[in-house]
């Protein structure tokens, strides 16, 4: 029997929670792999089955595992591998992997660019912009938390071209603009507050990566700019500096 700390004051469920995902991290549970059924891990760790079953719940919740009915709980495929470059498309990474692209939108709205935003967009400060807030999902689990702004002139009733169309690409394309690529990419890692950790679904001591973009198109005019927060133990980044 695994000893586990009952007198730290750190729940035994979130423990034994720490305890798997390290399993999953070093591979002793590969993707893919089934774990051990509740009887086995409640043997490993002398605790009840409801403390086991809080444990497994807090690792689906992070997208480390799924649980399949009448099959047992599995270990998530493992991290999406993104590749960023001058025409990165999410939607098109996460089918090359055969992952199934997903999301939802958080916030759709109107409002004055910021500096920073206006900079960015090559507006004049306080020009109206799009501001879209969304989760993105891969097989159903959070990987992206993204803000993300366009010029309001140049796309009037963008909410009705996304619900329109299945892709940014394709809504895009409705204003005119066939092609766009990357202008800009800037990462950096932090460490996510509380609201920012339950959309992602993720503990509050897990990093974050920081992705602020620009996107533009064929004339160099921008028509995005995004800044999104990528659950640092779901992805993995690709730069494509082709």
């Amino acid at each position: 029997m695994e000893t586990i700390d009952r007198k730290s004051g750190s729940a035994l469920w979130h423990q034994i929670g720490e305890i798997l995902a390290a399993d999953i991290a070093t591979g002793t549970f590969a993707p893919g792999a089934k774990l051990p059924t509740e009887p086995e891990l409640m043997q490993r760790f002398g605790v009840s089955r409801f403390t086991v079953r809080q444990a497994l719940g807090h690792l689906e919740q992070r997208g480390l595992v799924r649980a399949e009915q009448g099959r047992g709980t599995f270990v998530h495929r493992g991290a999406l591998d993104y590749r960023l470059s001058k025409k990165t498309r999410f939607s098109q990474n996460l089918i090359e992997q055969g992952f199934e692209p997903g999301g939802e939108l958080l916030i759709h709205e109107v409002v004055p660019a910021s500096e920073r935003v206006a900079a960015r967009l090559r507006l004049a400060l306080g020009a109206p912009v799009i501001h879209r807030r969304g989760v993105m999902t891969a097989d159903g689990v959070p990987v992206e938390l993204g803000d993300t702004y366009y010029p309001a002139d140049r796309f009037p009733d963008f909410d009705k071209a996304r619900l329109q169309y299945q892709t940014i690409t394709a809504a895009l394309a409705s204003y005119g603009v066939h092609d766009y690529v990357r202008l800009s990419t800037e990462i950096e890692a932090r460490m996510p507050n509380a609201e920012e950790a339950r959309l992602l679904r993720q503990p509050k001591s897990t990093p974050v990566l920081v992705v602020l973009k620009v996107d533009v198109d064929n004339d160099g005019a921008p028509i995005t700019y995004s800044e999104t927060l990528w659950s640092a133990e779901r992805v993995t980044f690709n730069v494509d500096l082709g």
